[in-house]
């Protein structure tokens, strides 16, 4: 299990137990959030993961932006590439989120992060958002067999993963979305493309969480 879920606002360092390893994690739950977003990156946890949690909590969600490797494991490419042992270590965490809180939760992930979070989907889950991310990683059985809002934010200068991403939602029976950020590049780093990927990901799971009938979301600024 992990630590006690406290309400700070920046949110407090626990570990969820995932298999044989303990993932480093940050939560930030107030009382007042119906819905939390996990963020998962495809390693470790970075300065736009932080800032697009910051922009979600602005806007009343709750966060947990997860690890899904080590430190050891996220310096093996093979890892970093294993989609089977992110998905389920990205499963597991948000899993025991749901257990602990009760509420129903999203995922923004990015890179190979995001093709874990087509292949972990779990009860209490409403929606995906990936950014800059590797559908195309996630096996055609798990990409058909999606049944939340998926939206896919892609920069308009990373024409590899935008045209990978066009491949792979042909398997999608779910309501998708592709969003080309202009001028972009992979991943999407840099304020006015986070600031971009925030909007677009604020609007996308608002308008799709439990919370969308209390009125209009907050501005994440």
């Amino acid at each position: 299990m992990g630590a006690p879920i406290t309400s700070a606002d920046e949110g407090s360092a626990i570990e969820v137990l995932a298999g044989r390893v303990r993932l480093a994690a940050r939560l930030s739950l107030a009382d007042a959030d119906r819905a939390v977003v996990v963020l998962a990156p495809g390693g470790p946890g970075t300065p736009a993961d932080r800032y697009l949690a910051r922009a979600l909590r602005r806007a009343g969600f709750g966060t947990m932006v997860t690890d899904l490797l080590t430190e050891d494991e996220a310096s093996c490419r093979h890892d970093v590439f294993d989609v089977a042992l992110l998905a389920g270590r990205l499963r597991s965490a948000a899993l025991w989120l749901h257990r602990q809180t009760g509420l129903p939760y999203a995922y923004l992930a990015a890179d190979t992060g995001a093709a874990a979070a087509l292949e972990a989907v779990a009860p209490g889950l409403f929606a995906i958002v990936s950014r800059g991310g590797r559908p195309d990683l996630a096996s055609p059985a798990a990409l058909a067999g999606v049944r939340v809002p998926v939206l896919f934010v892609v920069g308009s200068l990373d024409t590899r993963v935008l045209g990978l991403s066009r491949l792979a939602v042909d398997w999608m029976r779910c309501e998708h979305r592709i969003a080309v950020v202009p001028g972009a590049t992979h991943l999407l780093t840099g304020v006015p493309a986070l600031a971009a990927v925030a909007d677009l990901a604020l609007d996308w799971l608002w308008t799709r969480s439990p919370q969308a009938a209390s009125g209009a979301r907050p501005s994440p600024v």
